[in-house]
């Protein structure tokens, strides 16, 4: 392939594989190095910001390669807990949403995988106008840089529990994990992230031999099959039995822990039936279930549970054993559900 066409996403790259480019364009493979380290870990917005790198070469690398650096359209800041939502427009004009929450433990970030969603889960605004594209790894990684840029702050935990199915954009997803651990760049501990998925079985098992030491999150939501079919379309095709298989075969695969994504609906999937369903789903298997009061959307008829439906549910679990906690609400009074903000910029035809 002749140099700039079809042009290369430079961001998106390994760094052999950048030393690689360099060679090909006549360059010292000792550029990619600086360039890496200008990528990934002083996260530089443009080539004007990389002072050790030729003129010359960062011309080549303007006509042949394409940069990703996401531009800030708004940021929403709660008055409750600081959490603060993102939203970013791409190259293309798409928008995708993040956001940036304060632990005790430290700083996390939430990512979208996709613009968009096609999955269809029935309690989500990411899924309302289907799915657009799948997010490159570049754009994935920039999320993550550009807040680290806005805040000051380090980031130490990322979860791609944004909009879109991860597990749908899956190439993409395992190399934006590999430079985001990479040594070189930012690396954060493959143990401070989480991937959640509604359930892409071939892709459950696909990730559990990757030998990697990240955290699996499926969304459950129903704890029989024909509750979760009437939540999650997914359901149709990946049956709850061979969904749970796949989360056994993680484990036994890794090692590490199952989360299980529960949102608690009102009337819906909230019942003491459904917890003691919950915990014989559930029994033999090293997890922890994450309880999330659903977040209402406009465009749904859906509420969230009541308080005490939430703690009783939470102790049904708890008095079988099954390790439970209750998602700390955070940035309620920003648009904090996925997809809302983005939905609303579509909606005003911004």
């Amino acid at each position: 392939m002749e140099f700039g066409e079809d042009k290369t996403d430079v961001k998106s790259l390994s760094l052999e594989e950048l030393q690689a480019e360099m060679v090909n364009i006549g360059e010292k493979p000792f550029r990619a190095k600086q360039l890496y380290e200008w990528f990934h870990k002083k996260l530089a917005r443009d080539y004007d910001e990389m002072r050790n790198i030729p003129k010359s070469l960062k011309e080549k690398l303007e006509s042949g390669y394409t940069y990703t650096s996401l531009k800030i359209v708004e940021v929403q800041t709660s008055q409750i807990d600081g959490t603060k939502k993102y939203l970013f427009s791409l190259a293309d004009g798409n928008l995708v949403e993040s956001v940036w929450m304060q632990y005790h433990h430290g700083n996390s970030v939430c990512i979208s995988s996709q613009v968009g969603c096609r999955m269809g889960c029935k309690f989500c605004a990411s899924t309302i106008g289907g799915l657009e594209r799948g997010l490159t790894p570049s754009e994935m990684l920039d999320q993550i840089y550009a807040i680290v840029r806005d805040t000051g702050e380090r980031v130490s935990n990322v979860v791609v529990m944004g909009t879109g199915e991860p597990l749908d954009n899956y190439d993409s997803l395992l190399r934006f994990i590999r430079l985001l651990t990479d040594e070189n760049g930012l690396n954060i501990s493959q143990r401070n992230i989480t991937v959640s998925t509604c359930g892409i079985v071939e892709n459950m098992k696909r990730l559990a031999g990757e030998n990697l030491q990240i955290t699996l999150a499926l969304s459950l939501h129903g704890a029989t099959q024909e509750k979760r079919r009437t939540l999650m379309p997914i359901a149709d095709k990946y049956g709850l039995d061979e969904v749970i298989a796949a989360c056994r075969y993680y484990f036994e695969k890794t090692g590490r822990r199952i989360t299980f994504e529960y949102s608690l609906v009102g009337g819906v999937n909230d019942t003491d039936e459904d917890a003691e369903n919950l915990c014989s789903l559930v029994k033999g298997i090293n997890c922890h279930i994450n309880l999330i009061p659903v977040n209402p959307i406009k465009e749904r008829d859906f509420v969230e549970s009541a308080k005490e439906n939430v703690m009783r549910f939470k102790e049904k679990l708890e008095q079988r054993h099954v390790n439970a906690t209750v998602r700390r609400e955070m940035g309620r009074d920003i648009d904090g559900a996925c997809g809302q903000l983005r939905r609303r910029y579509a909606k005003a035809g911004r």
